[in-house]
Protein backbone atom coordinates (compact mmCIF):
# COMPACT_ATOMS: atom_id res chain seq x y z
CA UNK A 1 0.00 0.00 0.00
CA UNK A 2 2.44 2.59 0.74
CA UNK A 3 4.11 1.66 -2.66
CA UNK A 4 1.36 3.00 -4.80
CA UNK A 5 1.58 6.25 -2.27
CA UNK A 6 4.15 8.32 -4.71
CA UNK A 7 1.75 7.30 -7.50
CA UNK A 8 -1.41 8.68 -6.32
CA UNK A 9 0.08 12.03 -5.09
CA UNK A 10 1.79 12.41 -7.92
CA UNK A 11 -1.65 12.06 -9.73
CA UNK A 12 -3.46 14.41 -7.29
CA UNK A 13 -0.72 17.01 -7.90
CA UNK A 14 -0.83 16.72 -11.45
CA UNK A 15 -4.63 15.97 -11.71
CA UNK A 16 -5.48 20.27 -11.23
CA UNK A 17 -3.15 20.69 -14.51
CA UNK A 18 -4.07 18.25 -16.74
CA UNK A 19 -7.67 19.76 -15.86
CA UNK A 20 -6.56 23.38 -16.59
CA UNK A 21 -4.64 22.39 -20.24
CA UNK A 22 -8.06 20.46 -21.55
CA UNK A 23 -9.80 23.42 -20.71
CA UNK A 24 -7.92 26.00 -22.59
CA UNK A 25 -7.08 24.25 -25.24
CA UNK A 26 -11.06 23.89 -26.46
CA UNK A 27 -12.07 26.58 -28.02
CA UNK A 28 -14.31 28.97 -26.20
CA UNK A 29 -17.64 29.00 -28.21
CA UNK A 30 -20.19 32.20 -27.87
CA UNK A 31 -21.41 33.01 -24.50
CA UNK A 32 -24.54 31.61 -22.77
CA UNK A 33 -26.91 34.72 -22.85
CA UNK A 34 -30.09 35.50 -20.53
CA UNK A 35 -33.32 35.49 -22.83
CA UNK A 36 -34.58 38.63 -24.36
CA UNK A 37 -37.74 39.39 -22.07
CA UNK A 38 -38.59 42.31 -23.69
CA UNK A 39 -37.74 41.02 -27.18
CA UNK A 40 -39.66 37.54 -26.56
CA UNK A 41 -43.00 39.71 -25.47
CA UNK A 42 -43.19 42.08 -28.27
CA UNK A 43 -42.87 39.49 -30.86
CA UNK A 44 -45.28 37.32 -29.61
CA UNK A 45 -47.28 40.91 -29.24
CA UNK A 46 -46.56 41.23 -32.89
CA UNK A 47 -47.52 37.73 -33.62
CA UNK A 48 -50.61 37.66 -31.75
CA UNK A 49 -51.55 40.79 -33.65
CA UNK A 50 -51.18 39.63 -37.15
CA UNK A 51 -52.91 36.46 -36.60
CA UNK A 52 -55.71 38.80 -35.82
CA UNK A 53 -55.85 40.59 -38.31
CA UNK A 54 -55.96 37.53 -40.27
CA UNK A 55 -59.07 36.42 -38.66
CA UNK A 56 -60.63 39.39 -39.19
CA UNK A 57 -59.47 40.17 -43.08
CA UNK A 58 -60.99 36.63 -43.48
CA UNK A 59 -64.43 37.51 -41.89
CA UNK A 60 -64.45 40.68 -44.38
CA UNK A 61 -63.58 39.08 -47.25
CA UNK A 62 -65.95 36.54 -46.60
CA UNK A 63 -68.92 39.00 -45.70
CA UNK A 64 -67.60 40.93 -48.81
CA UNK A 65 -68.00 37.73 -50.96
CA UNK A 66 -71.62 36.51 -50.22
CA UNK A 67 -73.05 40.06 -51.90
CA UNK A 68 -71.04 38.71 -54.81
CA UNK A 69 -73.15 35.77 -55.85
CA UNK A 70 -75.78 37.04 -57.71
CA UNK A 71 -78.70 36.49 -56.05
CA UNK A 72 -81.09 38.89 -54.46
CA UNK A 73 -81.70 38.58 -51.00
CA UNK A 74 -84.84 40.94 -51.19
CA UNK A 75 -87.20 38.60 -52.71
CA UNK A 76 -87.27 36.37 -50.35
CA UNK A 77 -88.07 37.09 -46.55
CA UNK A 78 -88.20 34.80 -43.35
CA UNK A 79 -90.98 36.59 -41.43
CA UNK A 80 -90.81 33.82 -38.88
CA UNK A 81 -89.41 30.76 -37.48
CA UNK A 82 -90.84 28.72 -35.28
CA UNK A 83 -89.00 25.34 -33.86
CA UNK A 84 -91.38 22.44 -33.44
CA UNK A 85 -89.31 19.61 -32.46
CA UNK A 86 -85.30 19.00 -31.95
CA UNK A 87 -84.77 19.60 -35.68
CA UNK A 88 -88.47 20.27 -37.23
CA UNK A 89 -89.22 23.83 -37.68
CA UNK A 90 -92.11 26.32 -39.20
CA UNK A 91 -91.09 29.00 -41.24
CA UNK A 92 -93.18 31.88 -42.52
CA UNK A 93 -91.88 33.25 -45.55
CA UNK A 94 -92.75 36.02 -47.71
CA UNK A 95 -92.12 36.01 -51.45
CA UNK A 96 -93.47 38.20 -54.20
CA UNK A 97 -96.21 39.82 -51.40
CA UNK A 98 -97.83 36.45 -50.36
CA UNK A 99 -96.56 34.66 -47.00
CA UNK A 100 -96.24 31.04 -47.16
CA UNK A 101 -96.20 28.76 -43.87
CA UNK A 102 -93.20 25.96 -44.61
CA UNK A 103 -92.55 22.50 -42.69
CA UNK A 104 -89.02 22.39 -42.42
CA UNK A 105 -87.25 18.85 -41.16
CA UNK A 106 -84.03 17.16 -41.69
CA UNK A 107 -84.73 15.38 -44.84
CA UNK A 108 -87.91 17.82 -46.48
CA UNK A 109 -89.53 21.29 -47.04
CA UNK A 110 -93.30 21.38 -47.22
CA UNK A 111 -95.43 24.10 -48.47
CA UNK A 112 -98.23 24.09 -45.49
CA UNK A 113 -100.28 27.07 -46.57
CA UNK A 114 -100.13 29.85 -48.92
CA UNK A 115 -101.87 32.57 -47.36
CA UNK A 116 -103.74 34.84 -49.96
CA UNK A 117 -103.42 38.30 -47.39
CA UNK A 118 -100.18 38.97 -45.15
CA UNK A 119 -100.91 37.31 -41.72
CA UNK A 120 -97.93 39.26 -39.99
CA UNK A 121 -96.41 42.41 -41.54
CA UNK A 122 -92.90 41.84 -41.98
CA UNK A 123 -91.48 45.39 -41.51
CA UNK A 124 -93.37 45.28 -38.06
CA UNK A 125 -92.38 41.58 -36.22
CA UNK A 126 -91.82 42.97 -32.63
CA UNK A 127 -89.96 40.65 -30.56
CA UNK A 128 -91.98 42.08 -27.30
CA UNK A 129 -95.36 40.91 -29.09
CA UNK A 130 -93.89 37.60 -29.69
CA UNK A 131 -93.22 37.00 -25.93
CA UNK A 132 -96.32 38.85 -24.71
CA UNK A 133 -98.16 35.69 -26.33
CA UNK A 134 -95.68 33.32 -25.64
CA UNK A 135 -96.55 33.87 -21.69
CA UNK A 136 -100.56 34.09 -22.52
CA UNK A 137 -100.18 30.81 -24.12
CA UNK A 138 -97.97 29.42 -21.18
CA UNK A 139 -100.98 30.93 -18.74
CA UNK A 140 -98.56 33.19 -17.53
CA UNK A 141 -99.66 37.18 -17.01
CA UNK A 142 -97.14 39.83 -18.83
CA UNK A 143 -96.53 41.62 -15.64
CA UNK A 144 -95.63 40.39 -12.29
CA UNK A 145 -98.71 39.35 -10.19
CA UNK A 146 -99.49 41.67 -7.71
CA UNK A 147 -99.79 40.10 -3.93
CA UNK A 148 -103.49 40.83 -2.11
CA UNK A 149 -102.06 40.05 1.79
Amino acid sequence: MWSRLPGISLLVLVAPALAQETASTETPTSPIRSPDTLGTIVSLGLGLVAVIAVIYGCAWIIRRMNGMTGMNNNAIKVVSVMAIGTRERIALIEVGGQQILLGVTPSAIRTLHVFDEPVVDAGNASSGEFARRLHTMMGKSWTAPTRND
